[in-house]
């Protein structure tokens, strides 16, 4: 069972206290979405889960990587 992309968002923002500029607009996405077939805007939750990883490479540390590998196998799903 996967959880919804907004919890994961909450959990990532209470871990990451001072997140990377670039990765927030994608964060902040993410805390509208509920599930991999969901969009904000004209962005799919695909796109936004990729670009938000892409500008999450300082995040470190045991959360980090327990959750960027389920936000990994989330998107690979189809």
């Amino acid at each position: 069972m996967t959880r919804p992309i907004h919890t994961i968002a909450r959990e990532i923002i209470a871990d990451w206290k001072k997140p990377y500029f670039g990765a927030v607009p994608y964060l902040g996405a993410m805390q509208s979405l509920d599930t991999i077939d969901d969009a904000y805007g004209y962005d799919d939750a695909r796109s936004i889960i990729a670009y938000f990883m892409s500008n999450a490479t300082t995040w470190r540390g045991a959360k980090a990587r327990e959750i960027k590998a389920e936000l990994k196998a989330l998107t690979a799903r189809r």
